[in-house]
């Protein structure tokens, strides 16, 4: 992942706007048609749905862990090779390293099952330029340079189809630190715009990164979406519509992410960056367990699983996509704690699912917070300060309202409507149907009702308020 994010939530709205129609080229390297509105949401149409997945960082970088020769490097784990930073010569020595003798790709796909997730996605090849499957185009990959000789892409493709996920992977497709012409390594190399000028970077994107392309897109079944990252320099020419026309010929229905060029089938947030507001686009918030996306071996900053699903539904009412990354050790174990935080995450789903796969955003928006009058941003903006007491999402004829925190009143927990003009016709628990509320109407024609007291252990109550008509009247 790139500790510079591509796009703020400021922008947000905007980069939604820029999404590109993409199409099925009729070759490789030819221009794409223009695609109707229709194939592209049909071809989306399963990752609205999803709206939990699981992203997976896993490489060399999980040998070191955060540490080179002794020393804490700071950032990232995955970024080490660039922040330390280290010459290729030496990092590639990793390789011979690399033995994770206790990977198991079912007991991976089954966690993500566990968690509720729809969807996985694995680090095929990441900055190091390190390939986590058999590649023909450059034997720096875990089958020819490791004594582990297994394709790691092949087993979790081949263990998500098994446990009924769709799958896809990582692609840094322009920057590569092991490669002459792959931006981001100056250290070894000359500078990126050099790289550039002289046709170096172009060498890299035909001789590496397209064909490695073109073998993810034809060795592994079908894929669920491309995720590519940090698109340096791809705007120019015709380089990031090369990327495009390969996966609309090869795999039409495979999604491709925000970050190949600022073209894509959604939009993917900035890291860890849930937008203020929902937005009718498809979109997606890449987001760490802890503070590392790779395994970081003294990162023990967990999220707990009530913030995950605060995090989830907060997204999912907003229209979006929550991609949870998990980061592995050297030797193919997801960390305890997160294997425990996930399967609260998806305990709590098992009961409360209808609340955000597949729902419609929020038809509100006043509970997300508000502008501050006084404090500013560094751009001299007003700070948006958020409130997470409750959220809402939604399908014709119901409400889901979801209650992190409560409010009392005479006594009472009480939880008042936003106002809205459709009748309500019935209150009752999603855990439970047969528990029902009544509805109460204050003198200023307020409604509200009084919700259950939260267990000892309780993440958050959801209740599904039946409405007249499909959608909500302001």
């Amino acid at each position: 992942m790139n500790p510079s994010p591509l796009f703020s939530t400021k922008l947000f709205a905007c980069l939604a706007l820029a999404l590109l129609a993409n199409a099925v080229a009729a070759a490789p390297g030819s221009p794409a048609p223009v695609e109707s509105s229709n194939a592209t949401d049909a071809r989306v149409a399963w990752f609205r749905e999803a709206k939990f997945g699981l992203f997976i960082h896993w490489g060399l970088y999980a040998i070191p862990a955060g540490y080179w020769k002794g020393a804490k490097v700071n950032g990232v784990s995955e970024w080490l090779m660039k922040r330390a930073p280290v010459p290729v010569a030496d990092y590639q020595k990793l390789a011979a390293q690399f033995d994770p003798q206790a990977f198991d790709p079912d007991a991976w796909a089954q966690l993500a099952v566990d968690a509720g997730m729809k969807y996985v996605v694995l680090t095929a090849k990441h900055h190091d330029g390190f390939a986590m499957f058999k590649s023909d185009v450059s034997a720096y990959n875990v089958v020819d340079a490791t004594p582990f000789k297994r394709d790691i892409v092949k087993e979790l493709a081949a263990a998500c189809a098994r446990h009924g996920l769709r799958f896809g992977v990582y692609y840094s497709q322009a920057q590569d630190w092991h490669e002459p012409g792959g931006m981001g390594n100056e250290w070894d190399f000359p500078p990126d715009a050099q790289k550039d000028s002289a046709g170096a970077f172009d060498r890299y994107l035909q001789q590496k990164a397209e064909p490695q392309m073109r073998e993810l897109l034809t060795r592994y079944g079908p894929l669920a979406l491309i995720w590519f990252d940090t698109p340096v320099r791809m705007k120019e020419g015709d380089r990031a519509q090369r990327f495009i026309d390969l996966v609309r010929t090869l795999q039409p229905g495979c999604l491709i992410n925000g970050r190949l060029g600022g073209e894509g089938d959604y939009v993917s947030t900035r890291d860890n960056q849930i937008p203020d507001a929902s937005s009718s686009k498809p979109w997606e918030v890449p987001a760490t367990t802890n503070s590392s996306w790779g395994f970081k071996r003294d990162d023990h900053n967990w999220k707990s699983a009530g913030d995950l699903v605060f995090k989830l539904v907060d997204i999912a009412s907003k229209g979006g996509n929550y991609l949870l990354n998990v980061g592995p050790d050297a030797h193919g174990v997801i960390p305890a704690a997160v294997q425990e935080n996930l399967r609260a995450v998806g305990a709590w789903l098992k009961v409360n699912g209808t609340a955000v796969y597949g729902t419609q955003p929020s038809p509100f928006g006043e509970e997300y917070g508000e502008l501050a009058q006084k404090l500013r941003n560094y751009e001299n903006q007003p700070v948006f300060l958020p409130w997470r007491a409750w959220r809402c999402t939604a399908r014709p004829g119901k409400l889901f309202f979801t209650l992190f925190e409560l409010e009392r009143a005479s006594g009472h927990a009480n939880f008042a409507f936003p106002a809205f003009k459709n009748r309500i016709k019935a209150i009752h628990l999603l855990s439970d149907p047969n528990q029902k509320f009544e509805v109460t109407t204050a003198p200023d024609g307020r409604r509200a009702f009084h919700p259950r007291t939260f267990g000892a252990d309780s993440i958050a109550d959801t209740y599904v308020v039946e409405i007249e008509g499909d959608a909500v009247q302001r």
